[in-house]
């Protein structure tokens, strides 16, 4: 953790020995009573956390704030709900990359059996962004969506957005020559490509085709690759 995050409602609380922030704390910064780290609010401030007292079962922390961090990058991911563990490491490393939503939607050629994942039904998913978050010292986490088909998907989206759809198999242009006005919307289909009928709402609904180059790369390899090239055309890194 490069930056431990607390809910609002945890500040005023003792923290459990058994929870891992916890442990992070004594076995791996190795913190004394008295000793700092760096802490942060979920979608909040980022700032000094203090030990103030390491008990049998808690430990006693105390906090200052400094001001609130900037907004996520202004990038929306669509995402065909892939299997969970993809997912996992698709929400946590476009957490990292600062995107401000991502939404899965039921794709036409997807596996029924993912959308019922106790990744999303445990809450678990929130915790991938979480581990995102404290990995880029970051506080914001993105919007997050998991149970809507595509189109219903982009219909929540503002129209304003350059959107851009990735497809190894019917794309004019690599990524790297497409204007993209701020924010950009871009879409992933699932681990089994696009459906026709997919492709066809896409460039009914503005979308233009782009691909990532010869090689069929993994969902969440494409994710990051595209969100890196996206985020260069847009003066981000």
């Amino acid at each position: 953790m490069n930056l431990i995050l607390f809910e609002p409602a945890e500040l005023a609380a003792p923290l459990s020995r058994s929870d891992p922030r916890a442990a992070h704390l004594l076995g791996v910064l190795r913190r004394p009573e008295g000793g700092t780290f760096d802490a942060g609010v979920i979608d909040g401030p980022r700032g000094q956390g203090t030990l103030v007292q390491i008990g049998p079962d808690a430990l006693t922390l105390r906090f200052t704030w400094g001001a609130a961090p900037p907004a996520p990058d202004p990038l929306t991911l669509l995402i065909g709900l892939p299997r969970p563990q993809t997912a996992r490491d698709i929400l946590r490393e476009a957490t990292s990359l600062g995107v401000a939503a991502l939404h899965f939607f039921r794709p036409e050629k997807g596996e029924s059996s993912y959308a019922r994942s106790t990744l999303w039904s445990s809450g678990e998913w929130r915790r991938q962004l979480i581990l995102g978050a404290e990995q880029a010292f970051a506080t914001q986490l993105p919007a997050v969506t998991h149970d809507q088909s595509l189109a219903e998907t982009i219909a929540s989206l503002s129209r304003s957005a350059s959107r851009i759809a990735l497809d190894n198999y019917e794309s004019p242009q690599p990524l790297s020559a497409v204007e993209m006005p701020s924010p950009v919307v871009l879409a992933f289909g699932p681990e089994r490509g696009w459906s026709a009928g997919e492709r066809v709402l896409l460039r009914a609904q503005g979308f233009a085709f782009a691909h990532l180059g010869p090689r069929v790369l993994r969902s969440e390899t494409a994710v990051i690759a595209t969100l890196a090239v996206v985020r260069a055309k847009l003066g981000l890194l």
